[in-house]
């Protein structure tokens, strides 16, 4: 049995939904557990601790250990001291913190997007950053961040929530590149489940296979000390677990001097497009391999 004995884990957005899922499996595998959640709506208003404190009382009761914390994730340090005075290590973070104002581009407000902004992006940068010392102490540190479908592929009315949500994979790549040599992993996920945020979107029958803890293990196999995965991002929900990678057309080196650069751009452009042939560079280096070969011809 994969476990966390000896591990302390901390998961933001704890106190409903996916966060709550992932608190509970942790906390049953062994790991003691800092619930986070200031307790907003599902547009981030207010504040209430309650559901978090029945989180805990959830595990307490189940014979694992968690304590609560109330503080926005925007107080990143904060959260990450309040693990350390704890439970005096930290091994784990989950940023799942989020919340939703959809809206159409032209009618969102700098409040919609700064909001958003400071809940799914900075929170999570503040929180890593406290974290990354810690981490690279003690050799040892597992993040999963939580990105969407609605930033991998695009949504409508969702242009702040969409663009913060891929921005945290943006995060997750080069933290992986930096953390692989002191054994600090860390993946993306983007899942589908049933939440306060989709069944804003989506009805409850649509939802019902849907559940929250069906995510949860693949969290828990990204935290794990046996999990070699980094800088991955995967789509779960319902059962199903996927990995992306990123594809390259084949594309074309085309002379673009000249009068007529323009037009033969133009007229490459189904060459250029097409994925027929194809590559998935898989780091930076490899990504960079065409232009050194054309800069090495110059």
């Amino acid at each position: 049995m994969l476990r966390f004995d000896g591990k302390v884990a901390l998961v933001t957005g704890a106190g409903r939904g996916l966060g709550r899922a992932h608190a509970l499996l942790l906390a049953a595998r062994g790991a003691k557990v800092l619930v986070n959640d200031l307790g907003t709506g599902s547009a981030g208003g207010g504040a209430d601790k309650s559901p978090a404190e029945a989180v805990v009382a959830e595990i307490r009761a189940a014979g694992g250990s968690a304590e609560v914390n109330s503080d926005s994730v925007v107080d990143g340090g904060r959260i990450v001291q309040a693990a350390l005075d704890h439970f005096g290590r930290l091994d784990i973070v989950v940023n799942n913190a989020g919340f939703l104002r959809d809206v159409a581009f032209h009618k969102m407000s700098q409040e919609d997007w700064d909001r958003l902004y400071e809940v799914h992006l900075l929170g999570a940068f503040r929180i890593i950053h406290a974290a990354w010392p810690r981490f690279r102490e003690q050799g040892y540190g597992r993040v999963v961040n939580t990105s969407s479908a609605a930033g991998i592929y695009g949504n409508f009315g969702q242009v702040n929530y969409g663009t913060f949500k891929l921005a945290l994979h943006g995060m997750t790549q080069p933290l992986a590149v930096e953390g692989q040599a002191k054994n600090i992993h860390v993946n993306t996920i983007a899942p589908a489940a049933d939440s306060r945020l989709t069944r804003t979107v989506m009805t409850a029958e649509q939802l019902a296979p849907m559940r929250a803890e069906l995510v949860s293990p693949l969290v828990a196999w990204l935290c794990h000390e046996d999990c070699s995965e980094n800088g991955g991002l995967f789509e779960v929900g319902g059962g199903y677990v996927t990995k992306l990678r990123w594809e390259r057309s084949g594309g074309a080196t085309l002379d673009l001097q000249g009068d007529n650069a323009l037009e033969t751009l133009a007229g490459s452009w189904d060459r250029i497009t097409d994925f027929q042939v194809s590559e998935h560079p898989r780091s930076f280096g490899e990504a960079m391999t065409v232009f050194a070969k054309i800069m090495g011809s110059a």
